[in-house]
């Protein structure tokens, strides 16, 4: 993928980032124009890699709803909470952005060069302050990264995180670039929400719905959602069902009275297309 090379003064380097600790000397690009994107809602969604079912639902139902009107969805193409952002995003018909910690030449974690390539495709962006062939110094690339996802966005949302998820440097930044902070509440006995149930004990903003977001973001809640685009009519009456909280596959099938092959022809491709995830069990979200 060719890449653009953006520095302070031009007119897609986001104004934001010359306002943050530390500015990036230059930014490289992959994708569309950054400049639309920063004249609308962004939230900057990050979390644990190892992350559990609940996790993995609250994320993905936030970024759906979130992109659906209309925000920009901004993380870091990683695994686990990170990668499941952006699929929400995208299967929203909605636009994001990842910030990578290495060059663009080679994307990083290599398990979501897909995604990363289907960010690009579906009109979003991949970003990056490292030119082509920099070294990559595992732990601080990744810091330096987080500053930023969090620099880009009016809000950082941390859906899951243990104690010493990296996602927590997220919201160090964040705080001190002076973005609101919001947390997902979690299982106080799991492990993997210890990090965000000790950010909520400092003062968080809890978030329990969209409309908690929507709030800080001085959105309505009754904002109009951008409707995800099937490729077929079959497609997008899946995508219909889905969106009214059907999301097993049998009763997909029945309620939609399509034909099997040509029902699972449409769920194979809303999946290959990154529009609709398996969630396992024969669900889909």
């Amino acid at each position: 993928m060719e890449y653009t090379e953006l520095i302070s003064g031009d007119t897609d380097y986001p104004a934001l980032l010359q306002q943050i600790p530390q500015p990036p000397a230059q930014l490289f690009k992959v994708g569309g124009a950054l400049r639309p994107f920063m004249q609308r809602p962004r939230v900057a969604i990050v979390g644990s890699r190892r992350v559990t079912a609940y996790g993995r639902h609250v994320t993905s139902q936030l970024a759906r709803e979130l992109a659906s009107r209309g925000v920009v969805i901004i993380s870091g193409l990683a695994l686990g909470v990170d990668a499941i952002a952006h699929q929400g995003a995208l299967e929203a018909g909605g636009d994001t952005i990842a910030v990578l910690p290495t060059s663009l030449d080679k994307l990083y974690p290599a398990n979501n060069e897909r995604l990363g390539r289907l960010i690009v495709a579906e009109g979003g962006v991949l970003l990056s302050e490292y030119p082509k062939g920099a070294p990559f110094m595992f732990k601080y690339n990744f810091v330096a990264r987080n500053r930023l996802i969090s620099g880009l966005a009016d809000a950082v949302l941390i859906t899951e995180a243990a104690e010493d998820s990296g996602s927590l440097h997220t919201a160090d930044f964040a705080l001190q670039q002076g973005r609101e902070v919001l947390v997902v509440p979690g299982n106080i006995t799991s492990p993997t929400s210890a990090g965000t149930n000790n950010l909520l004990k400092v003062g968080a903003t809890p978030v329990t719905t969209v409309n908690d977001i929507l709030h800080v973001l001085k959105l309505e809640p009754s904002a109009a959602k951008v409707k995800c685009k099937g490729g077929t009519p079959a497609e997008q009456m899946v995508l219909d069902l889905i969106a009214d909280d059907i999301h097993d596959g049998d009763q997909l099938l029945a309620v939609s009275q399509l034909p099997a092959a040509e029902f699972n022809q449409a769920l194979t491709m809303l999946e290959i297309t990154g529009k609709v995830p398996a969630a396992g069990a024969n669900t889909w979200y």
